[in-house]
């Protein structure tokens, strides 16, 4: 069994510039901030960035560091769009391939299962198949003829998730009211990366929680870094809420601003203690 365990800057080492990367979480929902954040503190740059996106998308947009970004959506959840995101794509800093929610989950599962694509009947009919011309439909070789969306596989370089509970060979845990697609990032990559708010023994991920939390299994991961409070300042429940006036105050906040006073420092440390200081100016 292999010890899979490293830091946040050893798994942006790891990326390279003109990757495609794949980022788990759900709008401003279980995002694995921690890592996004290395990679911000990392040279890589000119990322296709695929994602059900928040300000993971966001702040990678803002820093210049995303070729295109494909996606049913960028959002904070309580800000319905993701702020440094609609900057850069009305600039046109951005390219993006906008695909319906229930089309990107097909594409991760036929990149899941090495499949070149497969076959959907969400977009047809509507402006999907018009802004994305690449797109091309297929015909059920059954009697019935029907016609399908074949929604491409996403294919990922590498991937990285957050969740709850991880052990040191990889296998990971949610213990919130949604898994979201994190298993089906980490199996359509060549690589996957899972930061976790704690680390735990093998025999303890199913302790106290049925062994169906077990969502990451080790054989997709190819490496886990404890990070608490690793998806700040989106939520990671039960372990933590979102972080609702510090994402108020992010939205807000012209990018240089943010990126100078939190994002600024050597390694996540530096963040957290920004972050600390913030909020007791706040009170």
């Amino acid at each position: 069994m292999v010890d899979k365990t490293m830091t946040a800057d050893d798994v942006a080492g790891r990326l390279r510039s003109g990757m495609t990367l794949g980022i788990g979480g759900w709008g401003s929902r279980r995002k694995p901030m921690a890592l996004v954040r290395a990679l911000l503190r990392s040279g890589v740059t000119d990322l296709t960035v695929v994602s059900y996106g928040g300000p993971d998308v966001g702040m990678l947009c803002a820093a210049g560091r995303v070729r295109r970004i494909v996606a049913p959506f960028a959002t904070l959840d309580s800000v319905p769009l993701e702020p440094h995101f609609r900057a850069a794509r009305e600039a046109g800093a951005i390219a993006m391939t906008e695909l319906d929610e229930a089309m990107f989950m097909w594409g991760l599962h036929a990149a899941a299962n090495r499949l070149p694509f497969m076959p959907v009947r969400a977009g047809l009919g509507s402006d999907v198949m018009r802004v994305n011309p690449e797109l091309r439909t297929v015909r059920s070789p059954y009697g019935d003829g029907e016609e399908f969306v074949a929604a491409p596989a996403l294919r990922l370089d590498a991937a990285l998730v957050h969740l709850n509970r991880a052990d040191r060979l990889g296998n990971g845990q949610y213990l919130g009211p949604d898994p979201y697609f994190d298993d089906l990032f980490c199996e359509a990559a060549d690589e996957a990366y899972l930061s976790c708010e704690r680390l735990v023994e093998t025999g303890g991920l199913t302790e106290d929680a049925a062994p169906q939390t077990l969502l990451v299994s080790r054989h997709s991961v190819t490496g886990v870094v404890e990070a608490p409070g690793g998806a700040h300042f989106t939520s990671c429940a039960p372990d933590h809420a979102r972080d609702e006036p510090f994402q108020r105050m992010y939205a807000a906040t012209p990018w240089d601003g943010f990126a100078g006073r939190f994002l600024s420092g050597p390694d996540e440390h530096a963040y957290t203690s920004a972050v600390r200081a913030w909020h007791e100016e706040q009170r």
